[in-house]
């Protein structure tokens, strides 16, 4: 296991150098986006339409922000993941059609995510979830929202971070999948104790 802190935009190059249990801070920009906002973006792209936002090099967060308004400007209160199974569709094609290269969330993504990491060169990472205060301290700006009208969980929240993390890698770029491999670890020790206790 080693210790990352990256700078977004991210290149390929170090995304490849990424193994599952690496830890990431990462500083720059990154973006939320959660099921909607994934579902329009690729029909953005699919018309050939500009997205709001360049994805490239970048990081999405699968997640919602609790946010305030103070001072005529948007404050995040906090910063929790959601869980990034249910956006497991739409992944694949994204990371192809975007050029994303980290994505964070919680509860683990599938085979075809897994897939698009080794293929296109990004991984999937993990915050802890129910540490959305600590999300929030890593955030030092919000910079910009679109499209809003999806509701405020749903909506690109762009935000600048400082050493956002700890992120642990759980998808790497070689289609490598932590829980996966636990869940095999598991299945064959079952076996095993299943069989001494001949059952």
């Amino acid at each position: 296991m080693a210790e990352y802190k990256l700078r977004t935009p991210v290149s390929e190059e170090e995304v490849r150098k990424l193994s599952i249990g690496d830890v990431i801070y990462l500083t720059g920009t990154i973006y939320t986006l959660r099921d909607a906002g994934h579902k329009r973006a690729l029909e953005l792209i699919a018309k050939g339409e500009k997205l709001p936002v360049d994805f490239r090099g970048m990081a999405i967060y699968h997640m919602g922000p609790i946010v305030k308004k103070k001072d005529g400007e948007w404050e995040v209160v906090s910063a929790g993941p959601t869980t990034s199974t249910r956006i497991e569709a739409y992944e694949y094609d994204f990371i192809e059609k975007s050029g994303v290269r980290i994505i964070i969330g919680k509860g683990g993504m599938g085979k075809r995510t897994a897939e698009a990491c080794k293929k296109f060169g990004a991984v999937y990472t993990i915050f802890t979830g129910g540490a959305g205060a600590l999300g929030a301290k890593g955030i030092q700006k919000i910079a910009g929202v679109h499209w809003l009208d999806l509701g405020v969980p749903e909506a690109i929240w762009v935000m600048e971070v400082k050493e956002f993390g700890p992120l642990f890698v759980i998808i790497d770029s070689n289609g490598n999948n932590y829980y996966e491999q636990v869940k095999e670890k598991v299945g064959q020790n079952l076996k095993e104790a299943y069989a001494k206790l001949k059952l």
